[in-house]
C-alpha cells in the first residue's frame, strides 16, 4: 500500500481566507480515514528537514529571510501568506518529502501530504504560495542516497518554475511538466529545454485550457512514457497538484478525480518497468472535495493498479495532438518517440 506522510502541524500554516488553506489537507485526511485507509497502514509522521538539506536547493540568506518573514507574519509576496508557525510547517513539508524518499528506498510508493506547497519556490525567492521547493529538496536527497537519476513529473495545472530552474543545467534530473498555458507563472513554453549538459532534460508540455482525461492520457503515453523508459530513472517523483480538476477554482482544465487515478496508473507502470520507487508530493488543488477525491483515486491507482484503457485518438482534441507533435520536434535531438 501507498505510505502516507503527514504531520498535523501542517494545519498551523495559517493563511487566512486564502485558496491554499488547511481545509485542503483536512478534506484529504478525513476521506482516507472514512475509507479505513489508516486502519492497516498508519500515517508516517515526518520530522523537519535539516537546514543543510534545504541548502542543497535554497541559498542560506533565502532560508533566513523566510524564517524572519514567518516570525513577523509578513507576506513574502502578495500571494504568499505566512504566519508565525509557517516556518516550522515549511521545514516539515520539506521533511515530509525527504521522509517519503526514505520510505521508498527499498521500493514502493509514498505520498507526502504536505503544505505549504513547493514547486514555484526558486533558490532565492519564495513565491506562488510556496516557501521551500519540497520536491527539489527530495530529489537532491535521493541523489545523495544512491539514486543518481531522478525523474520529476509535474502534473500541477501551473508550471513548476522553481523546480525547472533548480535543475535546468543538470542531466541527472529529468523534469517533465504538463501545465495550462498561458497561466501563472508565465514560464514553461516548449522551447525551455534546459541548457548546457542539461539540454533535453527539461520537457515542457504547455496545454490549452479545456484539456480532459483523454487528452492528458494521450500526452503521457505519447511523450512521458517513451522518454522515461529511455531515461531509466532510479527514483520517480511526482509534483502532485490536482488543480487541473474540472471543479478547481484556479484552473481551467477538465480532469476528473478518476482521470488523476489513471495518470497514477501510468506512473506506476513506469516505476514497475524501471526503479520500483515513486514519491508523490502534494502541490496545488483548491477545491477541497475535488482535491480529496483526486488524491483518493491516485492512492487507489497505485494500490490496485490495472491497465489503463486509452480513448480512440479520434477523441483527442486537435490542439492537444498538435502540441504533442510540436514537443516531439523540439525534443527529437535527445529522445526517440513512436509516431
Amino acid at each position: 500500500m501507498t505510505s502516507i506522510i503527514y504531520h498535523p502541524d501542517y494545519l498551523k500554516h495559517d493563511t487566512g481566507f486564502h485558496p491554499e488553506n488547511a481545509a485542503r489537507l483536512t478534506a484529504i485526511i478525513n476521506l482516507l480515514d472514512r475509507h479505513g485507509y489508516f486502519d492497516k497502514h498508519p500515517v508516517i509522521t515526518p520530522g523537519p528537514a535539516a537546514i543543510p538539506l534545504i541548502e542543497n536547493i535554497h541559498d542560506l540568506d533565502q532560508i533566513e529571510k523566510v524564517e524572519a518573514h514567518c516570525l513577523a507574519g509578513i507576506p513574502l509576496d502578495p500571494d504568499t501568506i505566512v504566519s508565525k508557525y509557517s516556518f516550522r510547517a515549511a521545514l516539515l513539508a520539506a521533511g515530509g518529502a525527504v521522509d517519503a524518499v526514505k520510505e521508498t528506498i527499498g521500493g514502493g510508493t509514498a505520498f507526502a501530504l504536505v503544505r505549504p506547497p513547493g514547486h514555484h519556490a526558486e533558490p532565492d525567492r519564495a513565491i506562488g504560495f510556496c516557501l521551500f521547493n519540497n520536491i527539489a529538496i527530495a530529489a537532491r536527497y535521493a541523489q545523495l542516497h544512491g539514486m543518481p537519476r531522478v525523474l520529476i513529473i509535474d502534473w500541477d495545472v501551473h508550471h513548476g518554475n522553481g523546480t525547472q530552474h533548480a535543475f535546468y543545467s543538470d542531466p541527472s534530473v529529468l523534469y517533465f511538466s504538463t501545465h495550462q498555458y498561458p497561466m501563472y507563472p508565465g514560464t514553461g513554453w516548449l522551447d525551455e529545454i534546459g541548457e548546457g549538459d542539461g539540454a533535453g532534460y527539461n520537457i515542457n508540455v504547455p496545454l490549452p485550457a479545456g484539456a480532459n482525461d483523454a487528452d492528458y492520457l494521450y500526452v503521457f503515453n505519447k511523450l512521458l512514457v517513451p522518454v522515461a523508459l529511455q531515461f531509466k530513472p532510479d527514483m520517480i517523483l511526482v509534483s502532485a497538484g490536482q488543480d487541473g480538476h474540472i471543479n478547481d477554482p484556479l484552473g481551467g482544465m477538465e480532469l476528473t478525480s478518476a482521470g488523476f487515478g489513471k495518470l497514477a496508473l501510468i506512473v506506476k507502470g513506469l516505476a514497475d518497468s524501471t526503479c520500483g520507487r515513486t514519491v508523490l508530493v502534494l502541490e496545488g488543488g483548491y477545491d477541497p472535495e475535488a482535491l480529496a477525491g483526486s488524491v483518493f483515486e491516485i492512492v487507489m491507482g497505485f494500490d490496485n493498479g490495472q491497465k489503463v484503457l486509452l480513448s480512440e485518438e479520434s477523441n483527442i482534441q486537435k490542439a492537444i495532438k498538435k502540441r504533442v507533435e510540436e514537443v516531439m520536434v523540439v525534443q527529437a535531438n535527445w529522445w526517440e518517440f513512436l509516431i
